[in-house]
């Protein structure tokens, strides 16, 4: 094999064409809503570490639980990059009519971009909170802020 690259190979690089049950897809006997995403600092230092928050309602009649996806869309790197990175995850139990305030770090390494070594690059970048991938064309019962 002298082909190493991923396009088209996982559902990170999949290009246009979406997979059919993406990351994350999955059924819930409840639904969920995502509000107040919190990104502290709101301008990063190249170098430094993230801190993010959002608070996740269990909006049904169940209690139940709902695994918290954080994913990462470089806006434009000077490499090829995939269309969006998940740089955190938590299963969360979410009693009916509650909700929970989650917190995560989003460490410096987990935005270095590969081009022939590991590097940070200055530029903006996108965060998505949700119970699936951004864009996702088959729906669970779930939101992405």
């Amino acid at each position: 094999m002298e082909n190493y690259t991923m396009e088209g190979r996982t559902y990170r690089y999949y290009g246009q064409e979406a997979p059919l049950y993406p990351f994350g897809y999955g059924l819930s006997y409840t639904t969920f809503r995502y509000r107040d995403l919190v990104l502290s600092p709101p301008v990063l230092p190249v170098c430094a570490n993230l801190s993010v928050s959002v608070v996740l309602e269990n909006t049904g009649l169940r209690d139940s639980e709902e695994v918290v996806q954080l994913y990462l869309r470089w806006e434009q790197s000077s490499v090829p990059v995939p269309r969006w990175q998940l740089v955190a995850f938590r299963r969360v139990a979410v009693l009916a009519g509650r909700e929970a305030k989650l917190s995560f770090q989003v460490l410096a390494e987990q935005r270095a971009v590969w081009a022939q070594h590991w590097r940070l690059e200055p530029g903006t970048f996108t965060l998505f909170a949700g119970g699936q991938q951004p864009g996702q064309k088959t729906r669970a019962p779930s939101e992405v802020l």
